[in-house]
């Protein structure tokens, strides 16, 4: 079954924020199977070199990362909006199993159906590695940090 997810397009600068931080709460569950209710049943991805196609192929990409990807505590940003599309800026951190820390900062770009489902998700992502002590993030956005005023840095 297929739910409604608020706020519904045409987005303006409230309701696009709060999708971005909808999305950016439900990543940082590492439950692939919510994650994936966010997206219509015929989702179309691409991410980094990966197309995958659907909320079953969804669930199994996420379940393979957060598998691979330890510790995932991910910062999402506003990039900008219209109508039904939302653009955002990422930022994420994790470690893998030999302890490596790494960074990984992308953009992505969101298409909305008229029920608020995405429906086509483009993702470009480059990572760093970093050394434990120069992580930033230790878990979800508090709430005095959502909100205007709250982007992530650059580097």
């Amino acid at each position: 079954m297929t739910e409604p997810r608020p706020p519904f397009p045409p987005f303006d600068l409230d309701s696009a924020r709060a999708k971005v931080q909808a999305a950016e709460d439900a990543w940082n569950t590492r439950d692939p199977h919510r994650v994936s209710l966010a997206y219509t049943p015929d989702c179309m991805w691409r991410n980094r070199d990966q197309f995958i196609d659907g909320r079953e192929e969804i669930v199994k990409f996420l379940t393979a990362k957060w598998e691979r990807e330890l510790e995932y505590v991910l910062r999402k940003s506003l990039w900008d909006f219209w109508v039904n599309r939302i653009a955002v800026r990422f930022q994420y951190e994790c470690h893998d199993a030999t302890g490596q820390w790494w960074r990984s900062y992308g953009n992505e770009l969101w298409e909305f159906d008229d029920q608020g489902l995405m429906r086509r998700r483009e993702a470009s992502i480059n990572d760093l590695p970093i050394a434990s002590q120069d992580r930033r993030w230790f878990g979800p956005r508090p709430e005095h940090e959502r909100g205007s005023g709250y982007d992530i840095p650059l580097k």
